[in-house]
């Protein structure tokens, strides 16, 4: 049995509580899983990543994930929910930003590496118009 204490990030919009990363004791494949709160119509984003391939799973609360892509122009959306229970994947060079709908959302990140603050960009939300 291991117990490993993780860490908790404070965040204005939402909090990130860290899960797992491939070099904790225990790890078995996968880069890392953390997981996020995003209060409720708060947005976090615009992001991209340009090696990490996210998996996004919603256990509690409503989370609305958009995706643009710079090449095609185009936007897709969905809600992750209890009631919607999907993975979503997005693929590096994607821009991402979600908005918490419900009461108490929380996000997990199953990702494909693990955080490096200098494999990702940030746009401002008004650098990429989107009707929220």
């Amino acid at each position: 049995m291991i117990v490993t204490p993780l860490k908790q990030i404070y965040h204005p919009k939402g909090d990130i509580f860290h899960g797992m990363k491939k070099t904790d004791i225990g790890f078995d494949g996968f880069g890392e899983a953390y997981f996020s709160t995003i209060n409720k119509n708060d947005i976090k984003g615009w992001k991209k990543h340009t090696k990490m391939t996210l998996n996004l799973v919603v256990p509690v609360g409503e989370i609305e994930f958009v995706v643009y892509d710079d090449d095609t122009k185009e936007f897709f959306s969905i809600k992750l929910s209890q009631n919607n229970y999907k993975r979503l994947t997005v693929k590096p060079t994607a821009w991402m930003a979600f908005r918490g709908l419900g009461e108490f959302n929380i996000l997990l990140n199953l990702a494909s590496i693990e955080h490096d603050p200098e494999e990702s960009v940030n746009r401002k939300l008004e650098d990429i118009e989107y009707a929220w």
